[in-house]
């Protein structure tokens, strides 16, 4: 496992330069240095120097200080990668003891990069590099990152007490890298779990949220759970363990909305479909009763205390107003496409409403996710393809005569008219212009057009509108056959 200086991008290079051409040192560290050797572009980049805080602002033109540990960030400006915007410079530090399980009670600067290296989480991640090629691993970080394994350095139970929120970042290290937990770091994790008590929301939030968006949420949150933490993120999901289904369901309600995530994370969809994916049946263990008629369990009105639950539990680890206000909305309407005699062209525009146009596509990703989650093994049967057939003509503009630049005021100003069968053959004809060539939709067209078709007489005018009907819908079903033609629907 070989590094290269010209791995290093140019706006980190310069950095360290800088630094080491005053006479410091300067050594990338951390996450980014494990990402290089897996070959895995790092999302952000952390230098260690022995210079200090005051010393590395005055290295530096635009910097600002972004903790009370010393730690400054280094502005590249008119950068487009968002990795490289900012550059974190920390100096080599010996911290005190964590009384609150978060951060150290005080900071001591140091002269030794090895000082700095100690005091960090995991194996692969006490790494070191600079630009000059040189590699410092005390911890067997790259066996461990040869064997897929994380470790904490030193004594996993210090580690876990100093910062309870490491034990987090190992499950999510584990979802990102597909790693697996050494065996006494795994035990203390749980031992020091509820550790994870003293942690804020919003730090807890931040680490959900990479395990959600990572390529293994559902790994992870087995993970999670069998160690005892899943219950400090999201609680609620614990209530679906052992909690079975209908005959429709292969699995209890917990693994189907695991499932159901993890769907979403094969595909690549978005962070908001895999949150609404992983809550979509959270409210299923409130609402299940058993039918003797049906043999069976039911759930009903499980979609709006889903909905009830999912808005309490992403507010409570501090997601913002708009997060939880969409899956809210995907969790409660999550059961739209599960009847086809309810499914109508205008239910399908009550349910656009009601999520919104921009979320409608988005609601039937996670119909799919549901769908997959259950364990049947088609993604798009004949009937989804349907509903979004009618999803499609439902958003699309239709063709009538509010398309006009001008409307039945207008064409009163215009031609004198009065309200009357003539204004409506009037529309219809100017309609029947349009669709012959959209260039003629302008207000200067319309209105010279208009004066023209009023001198016509009832009849003529009568027969006008009446073949501009027709024509619109020839047009409509023109539409319509394309809308089904793309999903195979005819």
């Amino acid at each position: 496992m070989q590094l290269s200086p010209s791995q290093i991008p140019p706006e980190v290079s310069r950095i360290t330069k800088t630094f080491e051409n005053a006479g410091f040192e300067a050594w990338i560290v951390g996450g980014c240095v494990r990402d290089l050797l897996l070959g895995r572009k790092p999302k952000d980049w952390d230098v260690a120097t022995n210079a200090t805080p005051e010393q590395i602002q005055g290295l530096f033109e635009n910097t600002f200080y972004t903790n009370e540990f010393g730690t400054v960030g280094i502005v590249n400006e008119d950068v487009e990668d968002e990795s490289l915007k900012v550059v974190e410079a920390t100096p080599y530090r010996v911290e005190g003891k964590y009384s609150d399980a978060r951060r150290p009670d005080s900071v001591i600067f140091s002269q030794k990069i090895e000082d700095d290296l100690k005091r960090r989480d995991f194996t692969i991640n006490a790494l070191a590099y600079n630009t000059a090629g040189e590699l410092i691993d005390l911890y067997g970080g790259i066996q461990d990152i040869d064997a897929g394994l994380i470790r904490a350095v030193g004594d996993p139970i210090d580690r876990f007490e100093e910062d309870a929120l490491r034990i987090l970042r190992a499950v999510r290290i584990s979802a990102e890298l597909n790693f697996a937990i050494e065996a006494s770091t795994k035990t203390a994790m749980q031992q020091c779990a509820t550790q994870l008590g003293k942690i804020s929301k919003e730090r807890v939030r931040d680490e959900f949220v990479r395990i959600i968006g990572s390529t293994q949420p559902m790994a992870a949150l087995v993970l999670a759970r069998e160690l005892g933490i899943l219950q400090y993120m999201a609680p609620d999901i614990e209530q679906g363990i052992g909690v079975e289904q209908n005959q429709a369901h292969s699995f209890d309600v917990f693994e189907h909305n695991l499932r159901s995530l993890q769907h979403a994370a094969d595909k690549g969809w978005d962070f908001d479909i895999r949150l609404a994916a992983l809550f979509h049946d959270v409210g299923k263990p409130a609402s299940r009763r058993w039918s003797d008629e049906k043999r069976d369990w039911t759930f009903h009105g499980h979609d709006v205390i889903g909905a009830r639950m999912a808005k309490k539990a992403l507010g409570d680890l501090k997601f913002s107003r708009e997060t939880v206000e969409k899956a809210t909305k995907m969790v409660r309407w999550h059961m739209f496409f599960s009847d086809p005699d309810k499914v109508t062209l205008s239910a399908v525009r009550r349910i656009i409403a009601n999520v919104g146009r921009e979320n409608i596509e988005d609601l039937v990703k996670l119909r799919i996710c549901d769908r997959i989650g259950t364990g049947r093994p088609k993604e798009q049967p004949f009937r989804l393809r349907k509903y979004q057939a009618m999803i499609d003509q439902a958003l699309r503009d239709p063709i009538s005569v509010a398309m006009l630049k001008i409307d039945g005021k207008r064409l009163m100003e215009v031609t004198g008219e009065k309200p009357g069968p003539r204004l409506g053959w009037l529309l219809h004809a100017l309609l029947e212009e349009v669709l012959d060539d959209p260039a003629r939709n302008t207000e200067e067209y319309l209105d010279t057009k208009a004066k023209e078709l009023a001198a016509l007489s009832d009849a003529d005018l009568q027969s006008k509108g009446q073949e501009a009907k027709e024509k619109k819908e020839q047009a409509e079903q023109a539409d319509l056959d394309e809308i089904n033609k793309k999903y195979f629907v005819n």
